[in-house]
């Protein structure tokens, strides 16, 4: 089957779109950038403080500014024209990255590290809601949960190919090398833009144009989420989904010790995870087509949340690495339903300022989750916090259940579509 005849909501069905296509090529190459450069940044400063911490607070650097100015990206994105924006923040961000390369080669002061690290971080925040808005732009509302899932799937594809490629790259030459590939696909990303389409599918709605005050635009965002309450039980299940991933980056530790798998039983078991993303976002776009949604998102609830209560009774490493794919699967139906609920239901004048207070708030959970899972560990052992953080999980499910229009929306009219050819 080719994307001619492929179903209506598949991945290969968003396929058809040119315009599409474009915006998933740029983000394609600028996330597989991302992972390959987040490799080379920590071994640049492990190899010049040969400090954890320094490691810790560099990775800690680059998620920070998204939770922090999120909001303001948003805000960003409904404010000037998207299409501008997105180029500017590709354009910074390639920029930056040069810099980097500068530090590394020149062997300036190692602090420049994290500090450009969180720039470049700050620079992306309007980019992920600017291209969320235009996406239903681009694609029929029947198509848009396989073009969610195919964003998604970039994304899974750049945590497992781009690591391999850092790697590659410190093995050719010093983390300089991959810094200047980074900036590269940036400037890629930059030049994919204007090939999307037309100057009005970047047109952000008037309401929101530039007399709006930013923070008074946050605002209204999250007076806009308040008053959804489908869009805010599917952020809800977003972000019970980060704080579990945040409490598996400690807790899978103590799993595969336990299990015998040592250090890299703890990679298999996120390579599961990961594959399990991969199985997740090509079920997406079927997902889409069920009748009763608040079903599929409460088993993707279930899915994501009973492997952890597993695996505090499983003994055999094979079950438990297999277990853990069905948490992917979860995670992937969640992240996509998300997506797709916010960008049918809110009115489009002030989805970036939405949005922008959505993703944020799922990284925080991650943030959350980091320090929760440990804190369970320590009070009651590891096996009491897989079962508690499960637990709380699956009851996110039955919250979901009790509110038959989660996340049942009815798609709201898309203003303007690109010719698929």
């Amino acid at each position: 089957m080719n994307i001619r005849n492929a179903p209506a909501g598949t991945i290969r069905a968003a396929l058809r779109h040119r315009g599409f296509r474009w915006l998933l090529a740029g983000m394609a190459v600028s996330q597989l950038g991302d992972w390959l450069y987040n490799v080379a940044l920590i071994v640049l400063v492990y190899d010049r403080t040969h400090s954890p911490m320094w490691a810790g607070i560099t990775t800690a650097a680059r998620m920070f500014p998204f939770v922090a100015f999120g909001p303001l990206g948003g805000a960003i994105a409904d404010r000037f024209d998207r299409r501008t924006v997105m180029i500017v923040c590709d354009l910074a961000r390639m920029v930056l990255m040069l810099l980097l390369a500068v530090v590394a080669a020149a062997r300036l002061p190692i602090v420049l590290a994290p500090l450009i690290a969180a720039l470049a971080t700050a620079a992306a925040t309007p980019y992920m809601p600017s291209a969320s808005a235009v996406t239903p732009r681009l694609v029929p509302d029947a198509d848009l949960p396989g073009a969610n899932a195919a964003r998604t799937a970039t994304v899974g594809l750049g945590i497992v190919a781009g690591p391999a490629l850092g790697g590659l790259l410190l093995l050719l030459g010093a983390p300089a090398f991959a810094f200047l590939v980074n900036g590269l696909t940036f400037g890629f990303s930059a030049l994919c833009v204007p090939a999307i389409g037309a100057a009005a599918i970047f047109r952000p709605a008037r309401q929101a144009g530039p007399h709006a005050g930013l923070l008074r635009g946050i605002a209204a965002g999250a007076a806009a989420l308040r008053a959804n309450p489908a869009a805010l039980r599917v952020t809800g299940a977003d972000v019970m989904s980060s704080i579990q991933y945040g409490s598996q980056t400690v807790l899978l530790l103590a799993v595969a010790r336990r299990l015998g798998m040592g250090a890299d039983g703890y990679g298999y078991l996120f390579a599961s995870m990961g594959v399990g993303g991969l199985i997740g976002t090509g079920l997406a776009g079927r997902a889409a087509r069920c009748p009763h949604p608040r079903y599929v998102l409460a088993a993707a609830l279930v899915a994501l949340g009973l492997p952890m209560p597993l695996l505090a009774v499983i003994g055999w490493p094979a079950l438990a690495i297999a277990v853990m794919a069905f948490c992917g699967v979860g995670s992937m139906l969640i992240e996509v339903t998300m997506e797709t609920c916010l960008q049918r239901t809110l009115d489009e004048e002030v989805f970036g300022r939405a949005y922008g207070l959505a993703l944020p708030a799922s990284l925080a959970g991650i943030l959350a989750g980091s320090l929760i899972g440990p804190a369970l560990s320590e009070a009651v052992g590891t096996s009491g916090a897989l079962v508690i953080i499960g637990c709380a999980v699956i009851g996110y499910a039955a919250v979901v259940l009790q509110k038959a229009r989660v996340p049942g929306v009815v798609p709201r009219p898309v203003p303007v579509t690109v010719a698929s050819k």
